[in-house]
């Protein structure tokens, strides 16, 4: 199974790339920014927009660890504080449609899937920390929508027994390497295990970008990737612990053009091509008199060179055929040979 398809976009590596605008959180809970990254997203060429759905109660007990280095606020009470209600993601994906964007939408709990089939999403998207919540993965399997799942803070052999899951229910799957680091060194990223994702799983593959700015996104797009999704944000400087590693617009419309550039660029074909022919022509060389030669004189690399343009009716690289051979005639300096000039 090399492609998916959600609803009439197909994905896959004969198909251009799925650019997946991550808004995640960065909406800060407002319906109106939410909306207003809807814009972004579609402005900028993106071909869907995904958002979370936190159901805090349901996702995690009451806590005060906090995320990691990427905030000094609890992870409870970022979530509480982005939660979007049943209405507003309605809303949202109301709003979508009217724009002409895919939207979709990861839930963090198995009442979050619920809420999302109320609202008909037409695939999931399955975040790295759920990779391994087999129950989780289970009820997503059996509703049989296609899956992207995230694969960071995992290791093959948990990659394996979630892929399987899947492909016991025949479920349509593509995967993403990720690295949940946030930011994400480059050194971090890995492009190499997209190749391997591609031999061992034989699905599409892609990449959830978390470094700083679009080099990595773009590469993977370079190592066959069909997927690639990137945070966005209206604004950098925004509060919220994601803000920072987001593209903003410009940088959004960047990577959606550097993906269509990329996948046009992968061919894998050598020849000579009917474009090139006029470059050809004036970047190449003919065969080219360097002495005054008179009849019956021996051509060699003393009175013969090679200049552009390659108009003559002798090609250089057949320079080695004509020496040693005689002129037919007396040929004045700096003309291009040509074949009645030989013997």
């Amino acid at each position: 199974m090399n492609e998916i398809k959600i609803k009439n976009r197909k994905i896959g590596e004969e198909h251009p790339v799925f650019v997946i605008a991550e808004a995640g959180i960065n909406h800060n809970g407002s319906l109106l920014i939410a909306k207003k990254l809807v814009t972004m997203a579609k402005k900028a060429g993106a071909d869907c927009i995904k958002f979370q759905t936190h159901i805090a109660e349901e996702e995690m007990i009451k806590t005060k660890i906090l995320p990691g280095k990427i905030s000094k606020k609890p992870l409870w009470d970022i979530i509480k504080n982005c939660e979007l209600n049943e209405i507003e993601e309605e809303e949202i994906k109301r709003y979508c449609k009217i724009k002409k964007i895919l939207f979709l939408s990861t839930p963090f709990s198995i009442p979050a899937v619920d809420r999302l089939e109320k609202i008909k999403i037409s695939a999931y998207k399955i975040g790295s920390g759920e990779l391994t919540n087999i129950p989780f993965l289970k009820h997503i399997a059996k509703i049989k929508k296609p899956v992207i799942l995230s694969t960071g803070m995992s290791n093959m052999k948990e990659i394996k027994i979630a892929v399987e899951l899947f492909k016991k229910y025949k479920t349509p799957l593509a995967l993403l390497q990720t690295t949940s680091e946030y930011p994400c060194d480059y050194k971090d990223i890995n492009l190499g295990v997209i190749d391997k994702y591609r031999k061992i799983f034989n699905v599409p593959i892609g990449i959830s970008d978390h470094s700083l700015g679009i080099y990595t996104a773009l590469g993977a797009v370079a190592k066959g990737a069909c997927i690639v999704e990137k945070h966005i944000t209206l604004d950098k400087n925004m509060p919220g612990p994601d803000q920072k590693l987001s593209l903003e617009l410009i940088e959004l419309y960047e990577l959606v053009k550097g993906c269509k550039a990329i996948k046009q660029a992968l061919g894998d074909s050598k020849k000579i091509l009917k474009k090139e022919l006029p470059v050809l022509q004036f970047a190449r060389e003919s065969i080219v008199t360097l002495t005054k030669i008179s009849k019956n004189e021996k051509f060699s690399q003393k009175n013969l060179t090679t200049k552009r343009p390659n108009t003559g009716e002798i090609p250089a690289n057949e320079f080695y055929k004509i020496i040693g051979k005689k002129a037919k005639k007396d040929i004045p300096k700096n003309k291009q040979l040509a074949h009645s000039d030989v013997i």
